[in-house]
């Protein structure tokens, strides 16, 4: 079956052909290193993340994956200034945190993670072409500050399908030195009020980027003049992802030829953000729920599905983990662990066939679990089932590892240490203590061993290969 994805500019979903056989380039807007991440942050490189692997394992392609990192910017600023920080160590620490919580949750770092200042030779070249093609112009004001005419450029609107004049004024720059008011700011010339570090020289005057300039330049430098997907949060659309193909068409570049948008994590039906002061930060919450549930969580609702996060949300995460978790243990120590590598086995039709109709998790799920009822089946058999245990370990190992779920690759297994260590060695050791009792026919002391266990929350299954232990939801 062909790749087929929800184009947001054609609002259809199209057959999907790289521009280069083998080979997709992708770019997606990273965050902003203003504070720490919450879920409805990272929401987008969790859903961009189950689309490269599927590129990579379910099609065969070579992924390069740019996500950028906006290291200066208003709001940079206006925190740091407000903590008394210089604005490049506030984002530098923001920027680790973000990394460490997408390492936490199993994303797969980007090709190339370029930050915004890094880039900016790149950015006043662009202005530069732009001002010269007559779409861009220096404010008459003397403020330094560079915008893009979206009245000279015909097609501006035409991603959201928006007409000019149905448009608010750009919020982004101070109006006065603007021929319409919803002109938007390519170069924020310097100000008295911020720190002469937060900008540089240019032709047109000590100063800054706009946002929306930093995503055009970068994707220009790292995939080319055209390339493949670019992708981010629905909120994004306008004006920033609008403004990014506005300004790189009119300099002549063909830009994305897909556009694909993933919708937020809200609560109560509001779109999760620090403003509302409902934000849940990754850091935070990964102290009370493993990160695999946290994972399963925001991978399992299709990526143009709005994820409403509620307080049985992550229980119902945890049940589906530990279905697959208790399968994939039973199926290993009754078979052992699949021979060969993941990446070989071929995957069911019915799982490749949902994630080939723009990314349906939710069906490809569907299947995997269908497979785990089978296993379970077969595993109760006994021995004259071994070969279905075997073919069904493998394949849920193979889907889950494209999800990034699964439960036996090395990323998980960080949860098994420290504190978890021990208390594993603790409850073994009274489930030793619980078979030697039972082996001497002491049912007593067994049965109180295991009301013991029950008590603090242990859940104890006993197989016929020994006693098995999980937290209860």
């Amino acid at each position: 079956m062909t790749l087929r994805l929800y184009d947001t500019a054609t609002r259809a979903l199209r057959d999907f052909q790289p521009l280069e056989p083998g080979k997709v380039g992708i770019y997606i807007c990273g965050l902003t290193t203003q504070g720490d991440p919450h879920i409805g942050h990272v929401r987008f490189t969790v859903a961009f993340d189950v689309l490269r692997r599927w590129l990579v394992r379910g099609h065969g392609y070579d992924v390069t994956l740019v996500r950028n990192v906006t290291d200066i910017d208003d709001k940079i600023l206006n925190k740091s200034s407000d903590h008394d920080t210089p604005w490049w160590a506030w984002s530098y620490t923001h920027e680790r945190a973000t990394s460490q919580a997408l390492d936490t949750l199993g994303v797969l770092p980007p090709t190339y993670e370029p930050r915004a200042t890094g880039h900016i030779t790149e950015m006043v070249e662009l202005i530069d072409l732009l001002v010269e093609r007559g779409h861009a112009y220096p404010a008459e004001d003397g403020s330094g500050d560079v915008y893009f005419d979206v009245r000279s450029f015909p097609d501006y609107g035409a991603l959201t399908r928006q007409r000019i004049e149905d448009m608010e004024p750009a919020a982004d720059a101070d109006p006065r030195g603007k021929r319409d008011p919803r002109d938007f700011a390519l170069w924020k010339g310097a100000k008295p009020t911020e720190p002469a570090t937060a900008s540089w020289p240019t032709a047109y005057g000590r100063g800054r980027p706009g946002w929306h300039l930093e995503c055009s330049a970068m994707a220009r430098k790292y995939l080319g003049d055209t390339f493949d997907i670019h992708g981010g949060g629905v909120d994004l659309r306008f004006p920033h992802h609008e403004n990014e193909q506005a300004q790189s068409r009119a300099a002549g570049l063909g830009f994305a030829q897909f556009w694909l948008h993933n919708a937020w994590v809200t609560i109560s039906g509001e779109k999760m953000s620090k403003s509302l002061g409902n934000s849940l930060v990754v850091s935070e919450l990964t102290r009370h729920v493993r990160p695999l549930v946290l994972r399963y969580y925001l991978t399992a609702v299709h990526y143009r599905s709005t994820i409403e996060y509620g307080e049985d949300s992550l229980a119902e995460a945890q049940a589906a983990v530990e279905r697959i978790e208790s399968f994939v243990q039973r199926a290993v120590e009754a078979v052992g662990e699949p021979a060969g590598e993941l990446a070989e086995i071929e995957l069911d039709s019915g799982f490749a066939d949902a994630l080939d109709d723009d990314l349906n998790v939710s069906e490809a799920l569907a299947v995997l679990f269908g497979l785990v009822r089978e296993g379970n089946r077969a595993l109760e058999a006994g021995a004259a089932e071994e070969a279905t245990v075997r073919h069904t370990l493998g394949q849920v190992l193979a889907m889950t590892d494209v999800l990034g779920v699964n439960p036996r690759s090395p990323q998980w297994a960080r949860e098994g240490s420290g504190s978890t260590d021990v208390l594993d060695a603790l409850v073994q050791s009274r489930l030793d203590a619980r078979a030697a009792a039972r082996a001497d026919k002491d049912f007593a002391t067994a049965d109180a061993i295991r009301d013991e266990l029950t008590g603090l929350g242990i859940v104890i299954e006993d197989t016929p290969t020994g006693a098995r232990w999980s937290l209860g939801g």
